[in-house]
């Protein structure tokens, strides 16, 4: 399936079930003109337009209308790693569109300093000509050892500031989020040095117990990094970042929800813990979309079996399968209402990186990204709208 563009003239989607920033409007309507909403409404109120789809028909009874899927989280897809360079990049980006996700920020592993360096420079001059990709996202080289999780250990290193600052400066203003673990010396002072620059300072691969995490957060650090997955669990007696995290109303929780990451119950679990602040992320890397086998992810040589992607050599999960798609039904399937899972792959994802006022609904002025799902939640047509 090709995405469509709703950039040029106008188009009008009607007769859907609009799931939309936490609400649910029946028989509703979109108007999107050169590439923004121009108007939304119920029932049979818009105005004839150059292109009008019937929901209803195109998508089957009980036909869904969402934004379209933000992915501040992701490493590949398609047989492509977003380490690869350019053309890697957009294979693997035109892989995750099909599934809906309209705009997403491209992932990068663990490097050589010069490595990450070139990679957020070259992704900050692709962003001139693919609007879809909202800027780059530095999981690394900031992490614990001891939850390296997927990352080459040996290049893992303490946050100095005068390397974090030279990553912020190579990537000219287009890094938005750089993972971090605060309790590596000069930590929290780098989570200062990454929210002035003005990108996401997010917690994870960290051994931080809960109070470290809290004074992460106090720093400025606003998202927690694929909660649960490389970081301490909750145990009675030593809450972890977790509980930090879905105890501060600023902090938006990342959750992978492809029922290998996170067990249901545990999906369910953080969208309780944290209404309205969980961002599902696919963390997918090239195998995504593509068959089992050998894979790179960075300097990591990963097998994947049975849709499961495991390091060779340590045997940690190393990144998922995962669509946006797939994650929106295994969240309804753990219990999730479909309201709140939508709003995790739209407004809240789009939020956490700063774009709250242009992406993830569908509203006057919002940029025309859509997906037509069909009952069961399958992806039937996605449309792509104007730059953010």
């Amino acid at each position: 399936m090709t995405p469509d563009s709703s950039a040029t003239a106008s188009l009008v989607i009607h007769s859907a079930r609009l799931v939309d920033d936490g609400a649910v409007v029946e028989d509703a309507w979109v108007r999107i003109e050169h590439g923004r909403v121009a108007s939304r409404g119920v029932g049979d109120a818009w105005t004839p337009a150059d292109q009008v789809v019937d929901a209803a028909a195109a998508a089957g009874p009980g036909a869904v209308l969402t934004p379209g899927f933000v992915d501040i989280h992701g490493h590949g897809g398609a047989g492509a790693s977003f380490d690869d360079g350019v053309e890697a990049i957009r294979t693997a980006r035109a892989l995750h569109r099909e599934h809906g996700t309209t705009r997403a920020v491209v992932s990068l592993v663990t490097a050589p300093l010069d490595d990450l360096a070139l990679r957020v420079s070259d992704i900050a001059d692709l962003m001139q000509t693919d609007a879809d990709i909202l800027g780059s996202h530095l999981e690394g080289p900031f992490l614990d050892p001891a939850h390296h999780g997927a990352h080459e250990p040996t290049l893992l290193r303490d946050p100095v500031g005068t390397d974090v600052s030279r990553l912020l400066e190579a990537g000219r203003g287009t890094i938005r989020q750089v993972t971090i673990a605060p309790e590596l010396p000069g930590g929290l002072d780098a989570i200062r040095l990454i929210v002035g620059a003005g990108a996401v300072a997010a917690v994870g691969h960290t051994s931080a117990d809960a109070a470290t995490a809290v004074a992460a957060f106090e720093a400025g650090a606003s998202v927690l990094t694929h909660a649960f997955n490389a970081m301490p669990g909750i145990h009675h007696r030593a809450p972890g970042p977790v509980l930090a995290a879905a105890a501060d109303h600023r902090v938006v929780l990342e959750a992978i929800a492809d029922d290998v990451h996170l067990d249901p119950h545990v999906i369910k679990l953080v969208f309780d813990s944290a209404p309205g602040r969980v961002a599902l992320i696919t963390d997918a890397m090239a195998a995504a979309g593509s068959a089992d086998g050998h894979y790179d992810l960075g300097a990591v040589s990963v097998t994947v079996k049975d849709g499961i992607a495991r390091a060779d050599d340590t045997g940690s999960i190393a990144g998922s399968t995962l669509t946006q798609d797939v994650a929106l039904q295994r969240a309804i399937a753990a219990g999730v209402a479909l309201p709140e899972a939508v709003r995790a792959l739209t407004a809240t994802p789009a939020r956490a990186i700063g774009y709250a006022d242009r992406l993830g609904r569908l509203v006057d002025g919002f940029v025309g990204d859509a997906v037509l799902l069909d009952a069961q939640l399958r992806v039937v047509r996605v449309w792509v709208g104007d730059r953010p």
